[in-house]
This record gives C-alpha cells, sequence and structure tokens, in this order.
C-alpha cells in the first residue's frame, strides 16, 4: 500500500513527468506489478467496507465510548477465518452482567451472518471460563423493586442460550477452569466443547434458593441414569474427565497443551465440523474417571435419586447412613440439607420436566419459574440465599418455607404456570424456533 501512494506521488506530480518518460522499461514493469499488487489487496476491502457501512455485519459492532468498559469485559480475537469472545470479568470469575450478554449476543449474531467467518470460539481470561449470572446486581434491583431489570436479563441470557444451541456456524467453547451456573448454559448447548484437568463444572443454585437454569435443566435430564437430578440438587461438583466420561464434553486436554489447540485451530479455513473435531483432538488426551469419580457411584445415585420425590430421597439415603455408616451419604445429605427446600422440590420436577422436552421447552419453563421467584410470587428464598453467602456471608439462610414438609403442591405449581400479562403484552419467552432448531 505504501509503495501505491509513493507511486501515485510520483506520477501525479509534474515535475516528474520528463523523467518518468526516461525511465526503463523494466522500472515501467515494476510499477505496473506494484499497481496490480495493490489493487489485489485493496479489491477486497471494498466488500468488507460495504457490509461494515451497509448491514454493520463486522467482528466488533459500534460502541459508544461509555461501553469501553464493556468491551474490556468481553475481549474479541481474531484469526484468519474464524473469531473468538473472550470472558474478561476476572474481579467477579468472569461472572456474567446484563451489559455482557448483551454484548456476546451482537457478537455471535454478526459472526453468523458474516460469511468470511467460517467458525467461532468463546473462552475465558485467567483461571475461570464462567462462574455463571453476576447475581448480586439482581439482588439489588430485587430489593429496590425493579424485577422489569432481572427479568430482561434472564430473557436476553435464554435468548443467548438459545442461539448457541442453534447457531448455524461451528461453535467452540473452551471450558478451562471454573464453569458454574449459566457458565455451563453458554457453553454446553454448543457443537463443541471441551473440558481440560482445569475444569470444574457444579450448578449449586439450590444452595441460593434457586434452580438450575439456563438450559441446565435439557442437558442435565439427559445424563445417564439419574445423575443430572443429582448434580441439580446436590451442587455436587464435575472434573473435566467426568464430564469427557458423561458426555457433556467433546474433547479433553491438558491446560498446558490449550495453546497448541487454540494455535492449531487459529490457522484453519474451513468450516466443515469434520476437520474442526480433528483438530480439536488432534493434542486430545485419552482419560478415563479415577477412583474418587463420582460416576463410580452411579449404581448408589441412580437407586436413591430415582426415586419420586426429595422427601423419598432423603429418607432412603438416611436409612442407608444409618444402617452402613456410608459416609458418601452422610456428605450428599448434608449438601441436600443446606438448600432451600422449596428450590429442591423446584429443582426436581424441572430435571424431570425437562427430559421429555426439546430446548426452547426447557428455557420457557426454567424462564416461568425464574420470573416467579425474583418476584417473590411465593418465596424470598432467591434474595435470603444470596444475602446469606454473598451479601452478609453468615452462611445461615432462613428459608421460606423452612422445610420440605411446608413446601405444598400447589407452591410449586405457582412456579411452573405460564407468566401471566402485563400491560396487556404476552411475558412469556419468544424464541425462533421456526427459524433454529437445536442440534445438542
Amino acid at each position: 500500500i505504501a509503495a501505491g501512494h509513493k507511486l501515485r506521488a510520483k506520477t501525479q506530480n509534474p515535475r516528474n513527468t520528463e523523467t518518468s518518460s526516461r525511465r526503463s522499461d523494466t522500472e515501467r514493469v515494476r510499477e505496473m506489478q506494484t499497481v496490480k499488487a495493490l489493487r489485489r489487496v485493496t479489491e477486497p476491502l471494498q466488500w468488507v467496507r460495504s457490509v461494515y457501512y451497509g448491514r454493520n455485519f463486522s467482528a466488533l459492532p459500534n460502541y459508544s465510548a461509555s461501553d469501553a468498559d464493556i468491551e474490556d469485559q468481553v475481549l474479541v480475537e481474531g484469526k484468519a477465518k474464524s473469531r473468538a469472545a473472550i470472558l474478561n470479568s476476572p474481579s467477579s470469575l468472569n461472572a456474567l452482567s446484563a451489559p455482557m450478554v448483551s454484548r456476546l449476543t451482537r457478537l455471535y449474531e454478526s459472526w453468523e451472518e458474516n460469511p468470511a467467518i467460517s467458525f467461532v470460539l468463546m473462552k475465558g481470561s485467567g483461571k475461570t471460563f464462567c462462574s455463571g449470572a453476576d447475581v448480586l446486581p439482581l439482588y439489588h434491583s430485587v430489593n429496590e423493586g425493579n424485577t422489569e431489570e432481572c427479568n430482561l436479563f434472564l430473557e436476553n441470557l435464554y435468548k443467548f442460550v438459545y442461539l448457541q444451541g442453534t447457531y448455524l456456524k461451528p461453535n467452540i467453547a473452551i471450558m478451562d477452569g471454573v464453569t458454574m451456573g449459566c457458565g455451563g448454559g453458554i457453553s454446553i448447548p454448543g457443537m463443541f466443547r471441551v473440558a481440560t484437568d482445569k475444569t470444574v463444572l457444579a450448578h449449586p443454585e439450590v444452595q441460593i434458593g434457586f434452580h438450575p437454569d439456563a438450559g441446565a435443566s435439557y442437558y442435565l435430564s439427559r445424563l445417564p441414569g439419574y445423575l443430572g437430578e443429582y448434580l441439580a440438587l446436590t451442587g455436587q461438583k464435575l472434573n473435566g474427565v467426568d464430564m469427557i466420561a458423561c458426555g457433556l464434553a467433546t474433547h479433553y486436554c491438558l491446560n498446558a497443551r490449550l495453546p497448541l489447540i487454540e494455535e492449531r485451530i487459529g490457522k484453519l479455513l474451513s468450516d466443515d465440523p469434520t476437520v474442526i473435531e480433528d483438530s480439536l483432538a488432534q493434542y486430545g488426551d485419552l482419560v478415563y474417571p479415577d477412583n474418587s469419580s463420582v460416576l463410580h457411584k452411579i449404581e448408589m445415585i441412580d437407586r436413591y435419586f430415582g426415586l419420586d420425590t426429595v422427601e423419598e430421597i432423603i429418607e432412603a439415603m438416611e436409612n442407608e447412613a444409618a444402617s452402613s455408616c456410608n459416609e458418601w451419604c452422610k456428605k450428599t445429605l448434608r449438601q441436600i440439607k443446606d438448600a432451600s427446600p422449596l428450590s429442591l422440590k423446584i429443582t426436581l420436577q424441572s430435571v424431570r420436566e425437562g427430559r421429555f422436552q426439546t430446548l426452547d421447552q426447557c428455557l420457557t419453563r426454567e424462564y416461568r419459574i425464574s420470573r416467579c421467584g425474583v418476584a417473590k410470587t411465593v418465596s424470598g428464598d432467591f434474595c435470603e440465599g444470596i444475602r446469606a453467602r454473598l451479601v452478609d456471608k453468615d452462611f445461615a439462610p432462613k428459608w421460606d418455607p423452612p422445610r420440605l414438609e411446608d413446601v405444598s403442591k400447589d407452591m410449586v405449581d405457582c412456579y411452573f404456570s405460564p407468566v401471566t400479562e402485563i400491560d396487556g403484552l404476552d411475558s412469556e419467552l419468544k424464541l425462533p424456533t421456526a427459524q433454529r432448531e437445536p442440534f445438542f
């Protein structure tokens, strides 16, 4: 390009006319080659320019100066034929805020429609992929009576999860480090999920008076046996090897090899999922769950968590712990009894219903449950759980109702009822199911 500018400067200067006439044929040939090279560089840019200004299909959407902080929280990394979204809020363990979800949605939508991009990738900065939603702003909004702000966050989050699960291009999530709550929702419904020796997946929502959402009832319900119910009711963790073994991850590699994988896929020019899959597997590792893995307890999990009610699950495990002093049963009981009784019943029913529903149906149901919880229609356990664990940190929540026997069927049914109309508008979650079909 610099050569082209220099050439134009020479030819446009009248003083160079006489000199130009005396130039050798060799010099003229070199100049023509320079012009042709310049055209080869600039002609593709004409297409990019028309797309950017005409339809705003850019890897980086237009933001005002006030959005600079949000751009820092979701960075963009561009390669030849791919783009990467990097969650970059290490102080909150990459927890998702409302602006972050909005930016991710804009990026993924623009990348999907840009024919110059073959596939996309998401990863987290630091030692965390995503610790879930940033619930403290939601907590303060609910306490201030601004539930609509919370509802909008939930709506946008669930729509992004559906976008991930129906994405028209191959999408990769590198779940390296802590992956909790909706961190699983924005990654597991996608096409390729890479787990590492640093990955820790958990759904501890019942411990804060909430429920596993953002598509969790869809993918947890499809795990082997009743493993999904166990993970949802206890908040128990899975490591990367466990995730590969039960199908939550498609690839596994050591954390130290991630730079090699990213370098390899960064050079790919193909949008063929088979090519991408082979590249991800190039530096993969063959692993098996060790003796401490919860998957070795699958028979016990099925025996207890396959029962119909939370009360029956607890009673059966208490009998086992009393008769055999089973330490695993004792630990599991402590985890369940720390949770909100209402959340336990809601969560069990949600996962059970998810087993027979599509992704969009699960998200619609989860949206109903979440809105009811945020509105405190039945209970304020959501705010109480956040207060006890994240605000006052006394770890002594006062659940309402306080006991399982106090949770009635009508209370639970209220969370699963369709969202009522507000101001004459239907406030149910609307997803583009006619245009987009999940492939998980």
